[in-house]
């Protein structure tokens, strides 16, 4: 009886110590991001003195460069280049549109072109306008009403739903597909209502697509700013026989040789067990794309200074992966499962970050119930920092390639109601990036990597119950 209370005794004293450590581990790592953090100052430099880094680009052999030095500067175990085919798609002279009421008589509207699409004729399209919500209800029309028009997609993000990215999801159809639809009925140019929730004056670009459309049909696609969204569908009530013009120049040149940035600790027990952490290193040229995604490459890079600074010793090998060309193409996150798939890597968790800069609220996990259940129970040790969002969803788009039967993919997620402000547009910027949300978020990401690789995933159920 006295060994059977001890036995009992020690793993309670076993569980409480090892909640115990792990409590102050973490807190030690939130201490090291808030106080000596680098996330900020690598960001600093991405957005400020290399910019905008559309895939393909200048700046973005620059930004592989610059991140690819950091990480060398750390005393990692490996650093290096994955090279990958990107695509090159360039804006050229910046785009004009005005609405014509009556000859002469105009209002310019503030348009950028969508990623992807193709120019006007030198002297622009103008044309009458027919307005629509959606895909569906432009193909209820038919070629009788579309051919010649140009179509003005105007649902916008819905609202009243609290996460922000499911109204996003909702409305970016007609932003991706709206010039495919729209050319296989005749139309002669697309306008997009930007994907935002303010109303303002920026016209936020993004990706389209012509899927399979013959050359001959496909049509220029521009996104048109909330505010003169507004303005045009207020106009045509007025007057439905108003003409749009606009002229952009866009082109898609010959796919060229980039690259993924990729660092390595070294696991000390199971170094052929990857986790990833990381973000994509490209971004649409508008803005100089701080928080889309500079933000979650530079917090990626800072979990292995954090765990380095930290004294944690990794069991398993985590890597950090700048992804290039997640905006227009996902061609890095592709090549680096291709790759990872033929040196028959195993690769047992993956961690994106990739929803801006602000305060970070928790984790969505893609992953089995019981995996799920037990990662649950970590919430209370990120609580104190009131981040203890913890719900099965999504979690990136670079490392969904990587998905197979038991790993676990999760993705950080910030207090998301003022990133879609600034995604994909001019106001992307360094200046809207808070330094102590970053930070952070830095930290969030390093704890749930060190909680998730000192317990492993396929022993992940018989760690010691953490109650709320």
């Amino acid at each position: 009886m006295k060994n059977l209370f001890f036995l009992f005794a020690f793993a309670v004293f076993s569980i409480t110590l090892t909640a115990q450590n792990d409590e102050d581990i973490i807190k030690s790592i939130y201490s090291n991001s808030l106080t000596d953090g680098m996330s900020y100052h690598w960001l600093d430099h991405l957005s400020n003195q290399i910019g905008g880094r559309l895939s393909g680009s200048l700046n973005a052999e620059k930004a592989v460069e610059y991140t690819k030095t950091e990480l060398e500067k750390l005393g990692l175990d490996k650093v290096w280049l994955q090279p990958v085919m990107v695509p090159r798609w360039v804006r050229g002279a910046p785009e004009y549109a005005y609405i014509q009421t009556e000859p002469g008589k105009t209002t310019e509207v503030n348009i950028c072109a969508l990623g992807g699409s193709i120019a006007t004729p030198g002297a622009g399209v103008l044309g009458n306008v027919i307005e629509v919500k959606g895909i569906d209800e432009l193909k209820a029309l038919g070629r009788e009403k579309v051919e010649g028009k140009i179509v003005f997609y105007n649902r916008p993000m819905q609202a009243d739903l609290i996460n922000t990215f499911s109204a996003y999801g909702g409305c970016v159809d007609q932003r991706y597909s709206g010039a495919m639809e729209a050319g296989k009925l005749g139309a002669v140019g697309v306008i997009v209502r930007s994907m935002n929730l303010r109303i303002d004056d920026l016209p936020h670009t993004g990706a389209m697509s012509y899927g399979d459309l013959p050359i001959k049909q496909r049509i220029p696609s521009a996104a048109i700013s909330t505010k003169d969204a507004e303005l045009l569908s207020d106009m045509l009530k007025l007057s439905p026989d108003l003409e749009f013009f606009f002229r952009q120049h866009c082109q898609q040149l010959a796919d060229v040789q980039s690259y993924n940035v990729i660092g390595e600790i070294t696991g000390s027990e199971f170094p052929d067990e990857f986790m990833v952490v990381g973000g994509h290193l490209d971004s649409w040229d508008l803005g100089d794309g701080s928080h889309d995604d500079g933000a979650g490459c530079v917090q990626s890079m800072d979990v292995l200074r954090l765990l380095k600074n930290s004294g944690i010793k990794p069991k398993r090998s985590i890597r950090v992966v700048l992804f290039m060309n997640e905006e227009n193409g996902m061609r890095g996150g592709n090549k680096y499962a291709e790759v990872a798939k033929q040196k028959g890597e195993n690769h047992v968790f993956a961690l994106e970050s990739d929803s801006g800069g602000f305060t970070p609220r928790g984790f969505s996990f893609d992953c089995d119930d019981a995996s799920f259940n037990k990662i649950s129970e970590w919430a209370s040790l990120f609580k104190p920092y009131l981040i203890h969002y913890f719900e099965k969803g999504g979690s990136g788009a670079d490392i969904g390639p990587l998905k197979k039967d038991g790993m676990i993919l999760a993705g950080l997620r910030p207090d998301s109601q003022r990133y879609f402000d600034h995604h994909h547009a001019s106001n992307d910027t360094f200046d809207a990036v808070n330094k102590r949300e970053l930070e952070l978020g830095a930290a969030t990401m390093t704890s749930l990597i060190y909680l998730i690789d000192k317990y492993g995933t396929s022993t992940i159920s018989n760690t010691p119950e953490l109650k709320n």
